[in-house]
């Protein structure tokens, strides 16, 4: 039988009365059985489970798919920004990313930086790439200013599949031609020499070429060692030194109107050069064509230096035995040489002590020490002091000394006077420095002696000699020629240096002069060696039209010691104190005539 009763929407609507519970049609449910308790979870545990682990999938695979773009994407950046400019279709412009620099850097005795690497992009393009040359180079001239129109569109419409635009761009510019999106265009990664000081150790630090290729300097000298290391090359020099003796050095030449000038500090007990200045100088980031800009006058100019040879002389006559300090000789009269007269800027017309002849400059007393000695001697000390052969110093740039050939008894008088043998100022420093310290030659360097290391030496004269050679110094400054050099404290000792230059007619120019001085402190107990020295200067109002290296030159070296003694720990001392005096100063008479007159 059917069940004929009413649904309950039937009842509510008919009867107009709430419906009754139904068990058909219940509102809770029945209570689960036992089973049942435990069945409904575990079914909802395993799709926890199964959750889980899809989504541990979906990431992982997330995960691979970003590093294969991220790849993808690195490697259309170098293809298509930073390749060598092959068939890669379409350049698209992005920057250069950074690379780290391959070239060492070269850092002054404190670490200061002389030279350092960048790295940089530069331009290049496929031609055959490049839609519109015309439209491409318009463009480009517009941001890269100093490209030439012609010559830009003449490259752009070229057959090669690689041409240069421009090398090492800075990196505003890499970014106005990156913005220009030129398809055809690519960056190509290197590095750029850069030098923080420019002009000031040009000449010593030199410079790199486009592929940066040591090309002058340290950076040619030591070319192999820079590409091929990280550790900086560190210099002797002081950078505030080379600043002190430069600004000095320019104002001489600026106010005597001198062609040029060199100027040096030298460790007399090391060898090692702690300023090289030499003018005009010249910008290492853009290398001047000039010769005279890039020439060191310290290094590869080489040069008769004058009355600064008289130190070697003295040392020539004193070492050999036969002179000592008290004899005398005839400076009465000039000196006959065939047609040549050699004389005395200031005679004194009478016989001369080893002391006045320095003191005075005397050539003709010069001459007679140097007669009495002889040549072969003469030559041998010449020889010891490193002044017949080119320097040692660590530069490309260094000039070979011109060298009497044969050497008689003429250039054995001329010499003794610092005519007749053309030396580079480097050279000379290095001699006197030899003179000075003790009697040991140490070879220039422009490398920083490590503390402790033995340092190479050669001894050239002896000790007794050396120190009678500070004492004649010392007196140049005291009562000579050199008295404007005197720098109070630092016991200067010196000598004036004033050479008739080469005329191109075979003889001697009267006005055009080489000015030098040397200088010593303190004499005592040398420590440093000053040399300048002004090519061609003009007397002026001030010096009374003279032009001379007493004039010139030693004015300029008493200024640098004041101003470099306290940078290089010199403490200044009382200069009439009886030790000091008693070690410096020279206290003999006359003990008689050794070479007669002719």
């Amino acid at each position: 039988m059917s069940d004929m009763r009413a649904s309950p929407h039937e009842r509510m609507t008919h009867q107009g009365q709430t419906p009754r519970q139904d068990h058909a049609y219940p509102d809770h449910p029945a209570a689960p059985s036992p089973e049942a308790r435990f069945a409904e979870p575990r079914a909802k545990g395993r799709a926890a489970h199964a959750l889980e682990q899809a989504r541990g999938r979906l990431m992982v695979t997330v995960a691979v798919f970003a590093l294969a773009f991220a790849a993808v994407g690195v490697k259309l950046v170098d293809a298509t920004v930073m390749s060598q400019g092959g068939d890669t279709g379409l350049a698209q412009a992005a920057s250069a990313h950074a690379i780290p620099a391959s070239r060492a850097d070269i850092i002054d005795r404190n670490g200061v930086l002389l030279a350092s690497s960048l790295a940089t992009a530069s331009l290049h393009a496929d031609p055959k790439l490049v839609i519109n040359p015309v439209e491409a180079t318009q463009k480009l001239v517009s941001v890269l200013t100093d490209l030439d129109y012609q010559d830009t569109l003449s490259k752009l419409r070229s057959d090669k599949r690689f041409v240069w635009l421009r090398r090492n761009l800075s990196p505003r510019e890499h970014y106005e031609v990156n913005r220009l999106g030129i398809p055809g265009l690519y960056f190509q990664r290197e590095e750029r020499r850069v030098y923080p000081n420019a002009n000031l150790t040009a000449h010593v630090v030199g410079f790199t070429g486009i592929d940066n290729n040591g090309l002058m300097g340290i950076e040619q000298s030591f070319d192999s060692r820079l590409r091929s290391s990280s550790e900086p090359v560190q210099l002797s020099l002081d950078v505030r030194l080379q600043h002190l003796v430069k600004r000095e050095l320019q104002a001489s030449v600026d106010e005597f109107q001198g062609l040029g000038g060199a100027g040096m500090i030298m460790d007399v007990k090391t060898g090692e050069i702690l300023a090289m200045v030499s003018l005009p100088d010249f910008d290492p980031h853009a290398p001047t064509n000039d010769e005279n800009a890039r020439f060191n006058r310290n290094t590869l100019g080489v040069y008769e230096m004058g009355s600064t040879f008289k130190i070697f002389n003295s040392a020539l006559a004193l070492d050999s035995g036969k002179i000592r300090m008290g004899d005398s000789f005839d400076a009465t009269k000039s000196i006959r040489v065939g047609r040549f007269s050699i004389s005395d800027s200031h005679g004194k017309n009478r016989w001369l002590t080893v002391p006045e002849i320095f003191k005075y400059s005397s050539n003709i007393g010069s001459v007679r020490m140097a007669l009495e000695v002889g040549t072969p001697a003469q030559r041998a000390l010449m020889e010891r002091f490193g002044l017949l052969k080119r320097s040692p110093v660590e530069l490309p740039e260094v000039g070979t000394p011109m060298v009497p050939h044969p050497w008689r008894d003429v250039s054995t008088m001329t010499i003794a006077f610092g005519h007749g043998l053309s030396v580079s100022p480097v050279q000379m420093t290095s001699a006197v420095s030899a003179a000075i310290n003790g009697g040991v030659l140490h070879p220039a360097t422009l490398l920083k002696r490590a503390p402790g290391t033995e340092i190479p030496g050669q001894r050239v004269i002896s000790p007794q000699t050396s120190d009678q050679i500070r004492r004649l110094m010392r007196l140049v400054v005291t009562e000579g020629t050199g008295s404007s050099a005197a720098a109070p404290g630092y016991l200067v000792g010196g000598k004036t240096g004033t050479a008739e230059k080469v005329s191109g007619r075979g003889g001697y120019a009267k006005k055009a002069l080489l000015s030098s001085f040397v200088a010593a402190f303190p004499i005592n107990d040398p420590r440093y060696l000053v040399m300048v020295m002004i090519d061609e200067p003009k007397g002026n109002k001030r010096t009374f039209g003279y032009a001379t290296a007493g004039w010139v030159a030693a004015p300029l070296a008493g200024r640098v010691i004041k101003q470099v003694g306290p940078l290089l720990g010199i403490n200044p001392i009382d200069e009439n104190r009886p030790d000091i005096r008693n070690a410096t100063e020279i206290h003999l008479a006359p003990r008689g005539s050794t070479l007669a007159s002719y």
